[in-house]
């Protein structure tokens, strides 16, 4: 099977795929829909993870900073705007946010970023924390909008779909291109001519919109919304264990992680539910040390052996 045929058999695989899981909605129960929206929010979140922290290997702690943003926007906007209006400022918002921290963090690097944008996440969770309790006089929001769970279903397998065009798009792309180098080396990428910190910028904003636009659409599953629940620190570990699993070889990679880890997490969460973070922690050195190249680096090794 030549290259061509390839391309056209991954085509009608994923068109396949869109399909079924596009109709799945109408013939599971709740909890399979449940269970299904869980898999499309941490697709989208990791698939967004991989964009920039997967190619440029700066690892970033924010995600849950760009979710909280987006579901917090909803608690407080959805009443009074339309929904495609609420998106849209959420992203905006998000969008913004993301160019602001990125202006100031994208010239750190290794272990100084990490540790910077753990601490964005716990200072913007405080802050909220604050707002509420000291201007807002409450602890939290409530959310009241007449959506089904097959609709925040739907949004989210479309917003899954554009990240993986995207990263599709990235994979053959000059902006593609200059991230992987800034991987590799970014001293040698800037010495090649490419505006490293124009490119990290782009691409960190991108995932960043994403990372909102998904804390947006799930916001209505939670009647309740405050701090400690659309700022939950976990979330940032959770996304960084399922694309570390999945691998950041390719754009695709952080899919592989993402399905045995929420899997895995449901099953914790039942019969662990007060040592989760204990397990967490477990799940994130196995992977480290057994699988440092990810399931895609396991994959590679077999087809060398092969």
């Amino acid at each position: 099977m030549n290259s061509r045929q390839h391309r056209w058999l991954a085509v009608v695989t994923l068109v396949a795929a869109v399909v079924l899981l596009a109709v799945a909605p109408r013939f599971a129960n709740s909890y399979v829909v449940a269970l299904l929206i869980n898999l499309l929010l941490y697709a989208v979140l990791a698939t967004a993870w991989g964009l920039f922290s997967g190619t440029t290997r700066y690892v970033s702690l924010a995600s849950v900073t760009f979710f909280g943003i987006g579901c917090y926007t909803v608690a407080v906007l959805a009443e009074h705007l339309p929904w495609p209006l609420v998106l849209l400022v959420a992203a905006l918002i998000g969008g913004g946010v993301a160019l602001l921290v990125g202006l100031a963090t994208l010239r750190l690097s290794g272990i100084v970023f990490v540790i910077f944008t753990f601490g964005l996440s716990e200072l913007v969770r405080q802050v909220v924390t604050w707002y509420e309790a000291k201007i807002a006089g409450s602890v939290g929001r409530y959310v009241f909008l007449d959506v089904t769970p097959a609709f925040i279903y739907w949004q989210l397998l479309v917003l899954a779909l554009a990240a993986l065009l995207l990263g599709a798009w990235l994979g053959r792309s000059r902006l593609g291109f200059a991230l992987r180098l800034i991987g590799e080396d970014e001293a040698a990428a800037r010495h090649c001519g490419v505006d490293t910190t124009r490119a990290k910028l782009a691409v960190f904003t991108l995932s960043s919109v994403f990372m909102v636009l998904a804390g947006a659409i799930v916001a209505p599953r939670w009647t309740y919304i405050d701090a400690a629940i659309a700022f939950n620190p976990l979330v940032s570990f959770q996304v960084v264990i399922m694309a570390l699993l999945g691998g950041g070889a390719r754009f695709y990679a952080p899919l592989l992680g993402v399905v045995p880890v929420v899997l895995l997490f449901e099953v914790f969460v039942k019969y662990f539910p007060n040592h989760f973070s204990i397990v967490l922690g477990l799940v994130f050195l196995l992977i480290v040390y057994l699988l440092p190249q990810g399931v895609i680096g396991l994959f590679a090794r077999a087809r060398e052996h092969a």
